[in-house]
């Protein structure tokens, strides 16, 4: 999967020409920088077009693991109630038998007292997803948001100019002492810190693909 930044960005937060840059520990800082922040907020964070994901539900509320949701006429949203024990699969379609707030999924209840339900066949629980659902969706961004961009760069500077990790080498008589090892605990903790106060740990978002 593609890195979340550019070695163009890079260069311009070490204040560099993207020429003097070393290729291979650029590529490095790309790559391992953009595992960090997905690895910390346990998102793909770049698109990714019409995945099938299989969720367990026996619950009311149902949410895909990927965020931002993105559903327009090239990206529908597909959910099937897989049937146990050689059912029938069930193809729901949304604001008739689920309605979608973000990347979060809420099976429909009854509509009146006469039993009359959104979708649901009539030996089925009400408002409850069936024990297991297949979801096809498309999610993340077309381009990488700024602040996404930002905390990739907070982690892609310490590896680029300390890639072996050292906080401090000697050779005879010389001496040098980096500011912090790369992924030391208070690098992590701050992208957690920063990540969290984003919103980019928790919550629910849905675009249109641009």
């Amino acid at each position: 999967m593609d890195p979340l930044i550019t070695k163009a960005q890079l260069a311009a937060r070490l204040h560099k020409d993207v020429a003097d840059l070393d290729d291979a520990t650029a590529d490095l800082a790309l790559y391992t920088s953009s595992g960090i922040v997905r690895g910390l907020t346990q998102q793909t964070i770049s698109f990714v077009e019409h995945e099938t994901v299989l969720l367990g539900g026996a619950t009311q509320k149902l949410t895909l693991p990927q965020r931002p949701v993105a559903v327009d006429d090239d990206h529908p949203l597909t959910v099937v109630e897989v049937g146990d024990f050689g059912g029938l699969d069930l193809t729901l379609v949304e604001d008739r038998d689920f309605t979608r707030l973000g990347n979060e999924l809420t099976r429909g209840q009854a509509w009146s007292q006469t039993s009359r339900l959104m979708g649901w066949p009539r030996t089925r629980v009400l408002g409850v997803w069936s024990p297991r659902v297949r979801v096809t969706y498309s999610h993340g961004y077309t381009e990488i948001p700024g602040d996404i961009v930002d905390a990739c760069l907070d982690a892609a500077v310490p590896c680029y100019q300390n890639p072996t990790g050292l906080r401090q080498r000697s050779i005879d008589d010389y001496s040098e002492t980096f500011a912090s090892e790369f992924l030391g605990a208070a690098l992590v903790a701050n992208l957690k810190v920063k990540l969290g106060l984003l919103g980019r740990r928790r919550g629910a978002w849905s675009v249109t693909p641009g």
